[in-house]
């Protein structure tokens, strides 16, 4: 089986991130996803990103075109398939310790604060072909918390979650939220946490509709500082699902 470069060059194109030259991938096999695979094509990176693709040992010029005597700026691929880097929407690496166990609905809790931005996890993620993570608490809750979208990258300018972070056009980091029903999130202990598939579905409700008071109450304010509600990190995050900024990745069984 033919190694896979696993293009979103994983590593190339993290390894290249700010580069002020052009660099070709050559000879490669290249299979885009989007339409029909390409025999010994060839990619081209500038400044951290894909800037053309295309077939043939004429390669564009682009940026001044890479150097063909420069090895440093034209990789031979031959042999290597390149693809887009995979996406996963469920993942857990991070080197956390999964959700918190003091209640069973805690939509304010975010997971990005507890993520480790040096964990190997990350790493082996990366090497593997991964470059796109929707990060999530664990299933165990109601409501465990804030998913993190990641665009992974590791090395020595990867000081922080911020640096793999994606974000909103707002400026805010983008994330969904993870819910969960079923068996997992019942205790039979008799304390917070439901211990029949009755009691969950009342304690989500419950929630939802506290959240559209706040909702109501904030509108209702039009602005005048002086009648909005007390903040609540819980249930303004649950509007943002009302108002459809925030996707629900729901575990259900």
């Amino acid at each position: 089986m033919k190694r896979v470069a696993a293009m979103l060059l994983a590593g190339l194109t993290c390894a290249v991130m700010g580069q002020s030259t052009p660099i070709a991938l050559v000879n490669a096999r290249i299979i885009p996803i989007d339409g029909p695979e390409i025999e010994r094509g060839y990619v081209i990176m500038h400044e951290g990103k894909l800037r053309a693709v295309g077939q043939g040992d004429l390669l564009p010029e682009m940026y001044g075109g890479p150097n063909p005597s420069d090895p440093r700026q034209v990789i031979d691929c031959e042999g290597k398939v390149l693809m887009p880097g995979l996406v996963d929407t469920h993942s857990h690496i991070g080197g956390f310790g999964g959700a918190d166990g003091s209640g069973p609905i805690q939509p304010g809790v975010r997971i990005r604060d507890s993520l480790n931005v040096r964990s190997s996890g990350f790493k082996r993620a990366l090497s593997g072909g991964l470059t796109t993570l929707n990060v999530m608490p664990g299933s165990g809750h109601l409501s465990s918390g804030q998913t993190a979208y990641l665009k992974l990258r590791y090395g020595g300018d990867v000081a922080t979650i911020d640096d793999i972070t994606i974000w909103n056009e707002d400026g805010s980091p983008a994330g969904g939220l993870k819910m969960a029903n079923g068996t997992n999130s019942q205790r039979s202990d008799g304390g917070a946490f439901p211990g029949t598939r009755g009691r969950s579905a009342f304690l989500v409700r419950e929630k939802f509709i506290k959240a559209q008071e706040y909702q109501r109450k904030i509108a209702d304010a039009n602005g005048d500082e002086s009648k909005l509600p007390d903040r609540d990190l819980d249930l303004e995050t649950l509007v943002e699902v009302l108002e459809g900024k925030r996707v629900v990745h729901h575990h259900t069984h």
